[in-house]
């Protein structure tokens, strides 16, 4: 489909999803959004619900401002994949050791390693760039430097949520690696702490919400807060980075036999900020659970923990600024979710898949997100579909 257009306050709102659909309070925030006064656009994606501030699933241009609701609290939270040279025939019958392996390399809830992870051992060598990110930890936010040790032991882990590491099988049965993951506490912290910055600047006090507040080009807040924010985007990169260099190093022990090789990694980021110009003007662009999806941009759509997802390229559709979306997207909350459904649905529901299926991941169920065949249909002219892939094996937090 292409978009429909909605009117908006200053710009209108360019919609990849059926507006009649969209919960009444995602699109208060959408219509909230578009009162800005630095908004230059404001593209939505299929997958689209409530979030904070700004709803998740939404791109949002402005110029000479950015808003920290509008890039989420886990900044840079993002996906990764790899192709492998496994087949379907390659894996056992039982793939609860493979799972059990995972879970052993990975840390995953609020867990983290006991020391911090040599990069020369999952990378092979010394990562470019990885001595330059805890050197530039002494310029983040005070509030947060008493986290430093935390944030070290804590690269290389998971988190819970939505967050997942899975073994996935294509239509061609090749299997690949995929996971998702963000800047675990450490990007949290400075979200939330910037969040609060910017609420108390003169020029968001009359804002129709709160948790919309900017902060604007040129001043000491701006830049402290880009300092920080591109700080944590690099941490959410080395930390799939890690976790993929992990998986890597347990498949080729589970596999030895197979002597296991790995195309090139996939990567991409889907709660971040980047400059980018677009009618003549530079432009800082807010994805909040979207993807970059410029011309040629390989990108990541997952769908939840029972379904499958998709591996795409992007179209340049630069009406949606080059973006597509992060996922299915829920279509009910964690705490509806819970209400609806029980372990044993969730068992049902993810039947063939080795996983968690208790009660502490019920809020993960395919039940509570959209469908993810229909997300990818509504965005038939920002990307294009490479690989569709269907998990045998998903860890949860």
């Amino acid at each position: 489909m292409s978009y429909v257009e909605m009117p908006g306050a200053k710009v209108p709102i360019r919609m990849w999803a059926d507006p009649t659909t969209v919960e009444d309070v995602a699109m208060q925030q959408l219509r909230n959004v578009a009162t800005l006064p630095w908004i230059k656009g404001l593209a939505v994606m299929p997958d689209v619900h409530y979030g904070k501030g700004a709803t998740v699933g939404s791109v949002i241009a402005m110029h000479g401002a950015v808003c920290p609701a509008a890039v989420g609290v886990d900044i840079g939270c993002g996906m990764s994949a790899v192709k492998t040279s496994l087949t379907a025939n390659d894996l056992p019958g039982d793939l609860s050791r493979l799972r059990s392996r995972i879970e052993q390399a990975i840390p995953v809830g609020r867990g983290m390693h006991g020391e911090m992870v040599d990069p020369g051992r999952v990378f092979g060598l010394q990562a470019a760039g990885w001595g330059d990110l805890w050197d530039r930890f002494d310029t983040v936010a005070d509030a947060v430097k008493f986290r430093r040790e935390r944030a070290t032991k804590q690269m290389g882990s998971l988190g819970s949520g939505n967050h997942f590491v899975e073994v996935c099988v294509d239509t061609f049965d090749s299997v690949w690696l995929m996971l998702h993951s963000g800047s675990r506490n450490i990007g949290k912290e400075l979200a939330e702490y910037h969040i609060g910055e910017a609420q108390k600047l003169p020029h968001n006090q009359g804002l129709v919400d709160r948790d919309l507040a900017v902060f604007v080009s040129d001043t000491p807040q701006m830049a402290a807060y880009r300092n920080d924010l591109f700080w944590a985007q690099e941490y959410a990169k080395y930390n799939r980075a890690v976790m993929m260099g992990l998986l890597k190093e347990v498949v080729r022990k589970e596999f030895r036999k197979a002597k296991v090789t790995f195309e090139q990694e996939i990567s991409c980021h889907h709660n971040y900020v980047a400059e980018e110009r677009y009618e003549g003007m530079d432009l800082l662009v807010t994805r909040k659970g979207a993807i970059r999806a410029g011309s040629g941009d390989f990108g990541i759509i997952p769908g939840s923990m029972g379904t499958g997802s998709y591996i795409v390229k992007g179209l340049g559709n630069e009406a949606s600024f080059n973006s597509a979306s992060h996922g299915a997207g829920r279509k009910m909350s964690r705490n509806a979710a819970k209400r609806r459904f029980t372990a044993r649905d969730l068992e049902e529901q993810t039947r063939g898949v080795e996983c968690r299926k208790d009660s502490g991941v019920v809020d993960e169920i395919p039940g509570a997100y959209k469908p993810i065949e229909k997300v990818i249909d509504q965005q038939r002219d920002l990307v294009e579909v490479v690989a569709k892939l269907k998990q045998v094996v998903c860890v949860k937090g």
